[in-house]
């Protein structure tokens, strides 16, 4: 084989080898990476079923329910327009409590209730998670709207 011959092997096979490393790469990357969802977009079916997901917002008031295992517990997470039904079993962190925010990973089941494998709690007053701001933010505003076109369709005009 030429010396031109055996450099243009090399080169292909650096390329391929190169090709094959980066999506080894991207397909782990892929796998790992998970997303944040609030409760409003998973109303809306924007949440996948087949994967792990993040959802965040604030553990409703009066939700909390701890089984008679004593490591399951139900709560329900809210971003004040839509609420979606938390199963997890282990043990919570110190910071969880109702009315707190929290973030659920885990997966969502076919009959609406996600299953969390991990939650989080927030660690002090100051600190929410942007995405599960901006979700509570933008839930917020359109309750708001909501609510102003509700009342403005009650609202009954006399004639005169």
């Amino acid at each position: 084989m030429k010396p031109r011959h055996r450099r243009l092997v090399a080169v292909v096979g650096g390329l391929a080898l190169l090709a094959v490393a980066t999506a080894l790469v991207l397909n782990a990357f892929r796998s790992s990476l998970v997303f944040f969802y609030s409760p409003t977009q998973v109303a809306k079916k924007e949440a996948p079923l087949d994967r792990t997901f993040r959802i965040g917002g604030m553990v409703e008031t009066g939700s909390f329910k701890r089984l008679p295992d004593g490591l399951t517990v139900q709560f329900v997470v809210t971003d004040t327009a839509e609420r979606v039904p938390v199963v997890y079993t282990g043990i919570l962190p110190d910071l969880f409590k109702e009315g707190k925010g929290v973030v659920a990973q885990g997966r969502l089941g076919p009959d609406g209730i996600f299953r969390a494998h991990e939650v989080l709690a927030k660690h002090d007053e100051n600190y929410m998670p942007p995405e599960a701001a901006a979700a509570l933010d933008r839930a917020h505003r359109e309750g708001v709207a909501r609510m102003q076109a509700e009342k403005a369709a009650k609202t009954v005009i006399a004639p005169r």
